[in-house]
């Protein structure tokens, strides 16, 4: 996807150059609308239902990640535990 170029601002001379640009800009707008609404219906598109395989491999996966996530928390807690207990 490529960022749209300033074009550089023209002087206008006529009150039929505005509205002549301004037509052009009101096109490109609702192209840009266009694009923009299918891209943003193409971010919810609902996902397909998933065989149990990877209904299986998928909870595993997160388990996995799960478990990583507590043993590092736990890990750095021992390590640096001492920033977070309060003075008395």
């Amino acid at each position: 996807m490529e960022l749209p170029v300033r074009t550089p601002a023209k002087d206008y001379r006529t009150l039929e150059e505005i509205r002549q640009r301004k037509e052009e800009l009101a096109t490109s707008l609702q192209e840009d609308n266009k694009q923009f609404s299918a891209l943003w219906g193409s971010m919810f598109v609902k996902k397909s239902q998933s065989s149990k395989g990877e209904w299986v491999a998928s909870l595993i996966g997160n388990s996995v990640t799960a478990i990583d996530a507590f043993l590092l928390a736990r890990k750095l807690m021992k390590s640096y535990g001492s920033l977070f207990h309060r003075k008395k």
